[in-house]
């Protein structure tokens, strides 16, 4: 399973919201929601989220075993 919660550290070390990523990094409130349980991502979407955190894949998702 790959989870998403480092992404939540990342943005609140960053001092972005959700709403930012919304509005600049084009990123929609469903897949926020999606993020938030740990759903299946598209990499265009991961790609759009490490560009609007100026960071890596590893920073934000990390894979764990079932």
């Amino acid at each position: 399973m790959i989870k998403f919660d480092k992404l939540w550290v990342v943005m609140e070390q960053k001092g972005v919201t959700t709403y930012a990523l919304r509005e600049k990094g084009g990123i929609d409130s469903k897949t926020i929601r999606r993020l938030r349980n740990n759903e299946n991502m598209e990499t265009k979407t991961l790609d759009k989220l490490c560009k609007a955190l100026d960071c890596k894949l590893e920073d934000i998702a990390e894979y764990i075993a079932d």
